[in-house]
């Protein structure tokens, strides 16, 4: 029998562990960060990471050692993360709009979605057209798919994502952003309750489609702030039940994340906390384990 852990009672530990996704965003953005995802996989870690099949380092020699570390039994759930931000460019022809020949920037996309300006079209054959390169690229589809700055939510946007996975993977689950927190709760984080308005519609569309999706949602936090991860993300599992997803984003720094994307040692930050031994005790004080690979039941069907 485990040792008790420091801080846990007598009826925490008897009672049943929650197991939840803590999936790694964009794998793929570079070689330093997918060599530090694998890491945390091999090492138990993390149990799932999201690919954006759209960045230009992504190609069948970086699916492969990912899908090599699902051969004995299966470490990671490998979803697609969909991409439609700058400095990314499309993958399909003839995308509209674009900015200097890349994507709009996160601002300008959410603006024109809002407003309901995409072209449905382009939209369409962009995400069916990164579906298939991840499906050339691993031999499958994804197991889940969710987007990149959180794409997937936007009004327009949230239709093509999940008819393209109702169609090309009907297996997998589509991540929603809701959050388990009381709505007093989430006051203080502003990306969090945005995001936590917009699924509210994201889930009514999936549930429609009968697209899975998760119950709950954790992980945003103000990434240029002084607080350090080890702090916040105890915050994280507070109330997340079986199966929620809680989002990170750990790797080391090259100079293709820094060309990229401006998160960078923060990234560094998040790895070493997934290393450190104070990890599994936070999840165990919280009653959760990511032993043993992916959780054991798939999301549950989408609610308003």
């Amino acid at each position: 029998m485990d040792a008790p852990v420091a801080g846990t009672t007598t009826a925490e530990q008897a009672a049943p562990r929650r197991r939840i996704w803590l999936c790694a965003d964009d794998y793929g953005i570079s070689l330093a960060v997918n060599t530090a995802i694998r890491d945390l996989v091999m090492r138990g870690r993390l149990n799932a990471t999201s690919v954006i099949a759209a960045a230009p380092s992504f190609n069948r020699s970086e699916a492969l050692p990912l899908s090599m570390l699902n051969i004995a039994s299966t470490r990671v759930a490998i979803g697609l993360h969909v991409t439609l931000t700058a400095p990314f460019a499309p993958l399909s022809t003839d995308f509209t709009p674009l900015a200097d020949g890349a994507f709009l920037p996160l601002k300008d996309l959410l603006r024109q979605a809002m407003l309901r300006r995409l072209n449905r079209e382009a939209l369409a054959a962009e995400v069916a057209t990164q579906f298939k390169t991840f499906h050339t690229a691993f031999g499958r589809m994804p197991d889940f798919v969710d987007g990149h700055q959180h794409v997937q939510l936007f009004p327009q946007i949230r239709d093509a994502v999940l008819h393209a996975a109702k169609e090309n993977a009907p297996e997998a689950w589509a991540r929603q952003c809701g959050s388990a927190l009381p709505f007093a709760r989430r006051l203080t984080d502003r990306k969090g309750l945005l995001l936590d308005l917009l699924s509210r519609q994201f889930r009514r569309s999936a549930e429609r489609l009968g697209v899975r999706v998760n119950p709950a949602f954790a992980g945003t936090y103000e990434f240029g702030s002084s607080r350090h991860f080890r702090d916040r993300f105890p915050r994280f599992l507070e109330r997340m039940p079986d199966g929620g997803v809680v989002m990170c984003h750990p790797g080391f720094v090259d100079a293709e994340l820094q060309r990229l994307d401006p998160l960078t040692t923060q990234r560094e930050h998040e790895h070493a906390f997934f290393m450190s031994e104070e990890f599994p005790r936070i999840l165990a004080s919280h009653g959760i384990t990511l032993t043993g690979s992916v959780p054991d039941h798939a999301p549950v069907p989408a609610t308003a």
